[in-house]
C-alpha cells in the first residue's frame, strides 16, 4: 500500500485549485486522484451552447493542468475508510493518507426524471451543462423558428444554480436577432418563489424575462419528459401542470453526490457531510471537503472555489499545528448573461445577503466588459493561475 501526506480526490477545479495551492503554501507530498480525461473549464460550456465558444477552448489534457510536484494516481475512488485513513481505488489498490480532500463534483441523476435520458438520447431535450450536450444544445437553438421550448433552472444542489440563465438569455437574444422571437413560446421552470430568490438580482431578471415573453412557473420543479408525446410534466407549485407540443426541453438534470460517498454523506443530495465553516467532516477525522459536493449550504460555483480553496488550503495546515482554523461564509457568484454582449454578477453569502466584492462599480448592472471578462478573461486567469494555485481577487 502506498501512502501520500495529502491526498486529494478529483481532477476538477476543486481538486487541482487546492492541490496546486497546498503545494504553493509549502506541502510536500500531495496525490490527485482522478482518471486521465480531458480537464474541462466548465463555465464556458455555457457560451457553446450559445454559439458563442468551442468546446476545443475550454478543453485541456489532464496532463496539461496537472500541479507540478503532485503525484497523479490515474484511477477512480470507490470507497473511504476512515478509521484506518485509507482510500480504495478501482481495482481494490488502497491509498494511505494524512489528510483526505473529497473534491470529486456531482453526479448527474438523469434517472431522477423520468423519461429525460430517452428525450435526450432521441435528440428531443439537451442541456448546456453535460458535456456531450453543450454543441447539440446550440445546433437546437440555432434551429428553432416558431414552437414552444422549455429552459430550467435546476434545483440545489447542482453545478451550475443560476447560471443555467445564461442558455436562456442568449438563445432568446439569438432569436431576436433573427426575427422569430414572436414565434417562439419561451417557458422557464424555477425552483424559486422569484427568478433566484435573490430580490437584487431579480430586478434584473424580471423585466428582462417580460421583455422577451417568457412564461416562468415559479416554486417548481420537471417532474418527467415525455419525448415521445412532446410533453414536460411540472412539480411544485405547479404541480400537475403540463406543457404539451414541446418542441425542445432545454433540461438541466438533477444531480447527487457520487454513491460510494454515501457513508460519509448527510442530507438526501449525498454531499459530504461537513462543517460548513471550516469544511472539516464533522464525524472523520481529517477528512475535508470542498466545492460541488460539499454540503456548504451556498450555491455552488467557480467564484466560491476561490474562496475555498484559500481557506481549506489554511485549515489543513492550521489543524496540524493546533491553529484556530478559518471559517468560509458561503460566499458564491453567478454571472448571468442578459443577451448576448451583457452579464452581471450576483454575489451573495449563504444567507442570501448580497456581497459585492468592490464599492467601485455596481455589478449589477448589465455591463458589455463584464461579458468580455466572463467570456474571454476569465478563462486565462483559470487556466494560467487558479488551476496554478495562484489567488486572485
Amino acid at each position: 500500500m502506498v501512502w501520500h501526506d495529502v491526498v486529494v480526490v478529483g481532477g476538477g477545479n476543486a481538486g487541482i485549485s487546492l492541490a496546486a495551492r497546498l503545494r504553493r503554501i509549502g506541502a510536500r507530498d500531495v496525490a490527485i486522484v482522478t482518471p486521465d480525461r480531458p480537464h474541462r473549464y466548465r463555465p464556458m460550456l455555457n457560451y457553446v451552447a450559445g454559439g458563442q465558444a468551442s468546446m476545443s477552448e475550454l478543453t485541456r489534457e489532464a496532463a496539461d493542468v496537472a500541479p507540478d510536484g503532485c503525484t497523479w494516481l490515474r484511477s477512480r475512488a470507490v470507497a473511504v475508510h476512515p478509521e484506518q485513513r485509507e482510500l480504495e481505488l478501482e481495482g481494490g489498490e488502497r491509498v494511505g493518507y494524512g489528510d483526505l480532500v473529497l473534491a470529486p463534483g456531482l453526479t448527474e441523476d438523469l434517472e431522477g426524471m423520468p423519461g429525460l435520458a430517452a428525450a435526450m438520447e432521441a435528440g428531443w431535450s439537451t442541456t448546456a451543462h453535460l458535456e456531450t450536450q453543450a454543441e447539440r444544445t446550440w445546433t437546437a437553438i440555432r434551429g428553432m423558428t416558431r414552437g414552444r421550448v422549455v429552459f430550467t433552472i435546476p434545483p440545489e444542489p447542482s453545478p451550475c444554480g443560476g447560471t443555467a440563465l445564461k442558455p436562456l438569455f442568449l438563445a432568446v437574444d439569438h432569436w431576436r436577432e433573427q426575427g422569430v422571437l414572436a414565434g417562439i413560446d419561451v417557458h422557464l421552470v424555477t425552483p424559486y418563489s422569484s427568478v433566484l430568490d435573490l430580490p437584487f438580482a431579480d430586478r434584473r431578471l424580471e423585466p428582462r424575462l417580460a421583455e422577451a415573453g417568457v412564461s416562468v412557473h415559479h416554486g417548481s420543479t420537471v417532474a418527467a419528459v415525455d419525448h415521445q408525446a412532446r410533453t414536460v410534466t411540472l412539480a411544485g407549485a405547479a404541480s400537475g401542470v403540463l406543457l404539451d407540443e414541446v418542441d425542445h426541453a432545454f433540461v438541466v438534470p438533477h444531480y447527487r453526490g457520487p454513491e460510494w460517498l454515501a457513508p460519509l454523506a448527510g442530507g438526501t443530495a449525498g454531499q459530504v457531510d461537513v462543517d460548513p465553516g471550516t469544511m472539516a467532516h464533522r464525524t472523520a477525522p481529517r477528512v475535508w471537503s470542498l466545492g460541488d459536493v460539499a454540503a456548504l449550504g451556498t450555491r455552488p460555483s467557480g467564484g466560491a472555489l476561490r474562496r475555498q480553496v484559500e481557506i481549506l488550503a489554511d485549515n489543513i495546515r492550521a489543524a496540524r499545528l493546533d491553529e484556530p482554523l478559518k471559517d468560509y461564509d458561503g460566499y458564491t457568484i453567478v454571472p448571468i448573461t442578459v443577451d448576448r454582449r451583457h452579464l452581471f454578477l450576483a454575489e451573495f453569502d449563504r444567507t442570501g445577503a448580497q456581497q459585492q466584492t468592490t464599492g467601485l462599480v455596481d455589478l449589477t448592472v448589465p455591463r458589455r466588459w463584464l461579458w468580455a471578462f466572463d467570456r474571454y478573461v476569465e478563462p486565462m486567469i483559470y487556466f494560467r493561475s487558479l488551476l496554478k494555485g495562484r489567488l486572485i481577487p
